[in-house]
């Protein structure tokens, strides 16, 4: 089983990844985001509405709907830069949302750019150079209807000791 492999298991592990959360994404786990999907290629991650999502609109709050849309992108670098050698530092440098329609129940964020990630990780091993790449995140409500967008432009640089 490989570095990434190992990780999405984890992620697919609701005990662990909860208690990763926790320690390390304390505003999520709180919130209630849970992974639902995790692939090399796509992350699936839902934000249910409730007290600590929403707003006075009586939808979802958008800095929780992009802490969601961030988590659908982020779970799949963290996959890739996983016990990677050398070590990769990763970080979001721009982010950008449309939002179409209230957020009014739960909402799924789905990214599918997981293999453009991982190529933009490999880029940075292979050349050492800092590589960035944009990933889009699809906030969907249970009815299928898009009720925001979100891109984040990551950028990832391989760590090289001195």
């Amino acid at each position: 089983m490989d570095n990434s492999e190992q990780f999405m298991k984890t992620v697919r592990n609701s005990f662990k990844f909860r208690l990763f959360m926790l320690k390390s994404l304390p505003s999520a786990f709180f919130s209630g985001l849970k992974v639902i999907e995790i692939s090399q290629e796509k992350a699936v991650v839902s934000i249910p509405f409730k007290f600590l999502t929403k707003n006075p609109f009586k939808s979802i709050y958008f800095a929780s709907q992009a802490m969601a849309a961030e988590l659908s992108t982020g779970v799949l670098a963290l996959s890739h830069v996983h016990k990677r050698k050398p070590r990769i530092s990763m970080l979001v440098f721009n982010m950008r949302a449309d939002f179409s329609k209230k957020a009014k129940s739960k909402i799924f964020f789905t990214c599918e750019d997981g293999l453009k990630i991982k190529n933009a990780i490999e880029q940075t091993i292979k050349t050492t150079e800092g590589v960035t790449v944009e990933a889009k995140s699809t906030g969907k409500n249970a009815n299928g209807d898009i009720v925001s967008e979100f891109y984040f432009t990551w950028t990832f640089k391989a760590v090289l000791k001195k």
